[in-house]
């Protein structure tokens, strides 16, 4: 099967960075329109005028640069904060006395509040106080007093630049947080997935040489010996944790970044839908009855071969545990929203907790090569057994071949095969 690996990028600050571009423009404007409204009574306007025509080159030219943290360097908030404050105590030397003495904005206004801002968002809240604190003395040095509204002005902008830079810092660790959890589910994925490979081929074969060399006595049962330890080893690695390395990765511009293997459609796949019928027709022989409708039973190809590979992993079941003379019935039911696959067994039943003490084992045939893989599917896997009255497995699968994991599946019990009397109680079910 094919495999992609699918990019997941993150990030609750962009949206913030976005914002500041905008507030940026914004406050410029907004800072020359101010200027403009009261030109004449400026003493000195063409000071203002060079200062307004440095800002607003300023401004449009660095946009790239508050576009995200990777961009926003060291360098840049040192001169942009510099021209912040330039513009403060420029004012001074454009306006009147008396109007920066009555509290008339600064030459950069709020557009101040921006630069400080961008501190903030680089690098948290320490970065925010101190871009605050530089804001707040040169503030105060161009009033020369401390005035009421001064002082409200500087204390507005020092506890919104630090809460900013705060939640900054929380949105980040929040997205490390989610990049992680995400990583463990996609790696838990993985294990379960090659868990069941592992199961249907490689524990299988070796728990075969291990019987035959039993039989066969000399060289064969050392052999056997040494293919049962390998088995238990093997099966002590599958269900204590088969987790890849982390592929989380962390991008101070961008936000935390996951990537996430995923299975991908094969080259078969362009092909539409695959009829079921014809994938469980293999397993039919002299003592397996397969019934089917008499229509295509029509499932997405990854779909419908997981349902094959877990009616397999059901059929290899009643062998090992039921015995080779055991007769088994394949059920094929096409709903208007399932599809429902039942294998059921005259076998001697399955006792209870059995299935859970041989999952604690690491035997995780039902638990990874069914459950696992009608789980993955969006569907559900119900094991009926009454010890005496045989086996039955019914596996349910949306029709999409894909869901949220809560399954579509129901249990319909007492549907005999002849071999039962209908009266199974579900001693297993997940």
């Amino acid at each position: 099967m094919a495999r992609r690996e699918q990019v997941m990028r993150m990030s609750v600050e962009q949206p913030l960075w976005r914002a500041l571009s905008a507030y940026r423009v914004l406050t410029m404007f907004y800072a020359v329109g101010l200027f403009a409204t009261a030109y004449g009574r400026f003493p000195r306007p063409g000071v203002a005028i060079g200062y307004y025509g440095v800002l607003f080159v300023w401004t449009l030219a660095t946009l790239p640069k508050v576009a995200n943290a990777a961009s926003c360097t060291k360098r840049f908030l040192a001169a942009d904060l510099t021209l912040a404050l330039t513009g403060i105590l420029l004012t001074l030397v454009a306006d009147a006395p008396e109007r920066v003495a009555d509290g008339g904005p600064t030459l950069p206004s709020i557009w101040t509040a921006g630069s400080v801002l961008a501190f903030a968002l680089r690098g948290g809240w320490r970065w925010a106080a101190f871009a605050s604190t530089a804001v707040a003395l040169v503030n105060l040095a161009e009033r020369g007093t401390p005035a009421r509204d001064t002082v409200h002005n500087v204390i507005l902008v020092w506890v919104a630049a630090i809460a900013i830079g705060y939640v900054v810092e929380v949105a980040r660790a929040s997205e490390r947080t989610l990049a992680r959890a995400l990583e463990i589910e996609a790696a838990t994925r993985e294990r379960e997935r090659l868990a069941r490979d592992i199961h249907d081929g490689v524990l299988q074969v070796l728990a075969m040489v291990q019987r035959r060399g039993a039989v066969v006595g000399g060289e064969a049962a050392e052999l056997g010996r040494l293919a049962g330890e390998q088995e238990v080893a093997l099966r002590t690695l599958v269900s204590g944790g088969l987790v890849p390395v982390s592929r989380v990765s962390r991008d101070a511009a961008e936000g935390a970044v996951v990537h996430a293997v995923e299975d991908g459609p094969d080259d078969g796949a362009a092909a539409g839908p695959v009829d079921l019928r014809s994938l469980l027709a293999p397993y039919a022989g002299a003592r397996v009855a397969l019934a089917e409708p008499g229509a295509p039973v029509l499932l997405p190809p990854a779909a419908a071969r997981e349902v094959a590979a877990a009616v397999g992993a059901a059929l290899d079941n009643v062998r090992r545990h039921a015995g080779r003379d055991a007769r088994a019935w394949i059920l094929l039911e096409d709903e208007p929203e399932s599809v429902t696959v039942s294998v059921r067994d005259d076998g001697p039943g399955i006792p209870a907790g059995r299935l859970a003490e041989a999952e604690g084992e690491g035997r995780l045939g039902v638990a990874q090569s069914i459950r696992g893989r009608l789980r993955d599917l969006g569907g559900t896997a119900e094991l009926i057994s009454v010890p005496g009255q045989g086996t039955e497995v019914e596996l349910t699968v949306p029709k999409g071949g894909e869901g949220d994991g809560g399954g579509a599946g129901r249990g319909r019990p007492g549907r005999g095969d002849g071999n039962t009397d209908g009266s199974r109680g579900k001693a297993e079910r997940r």
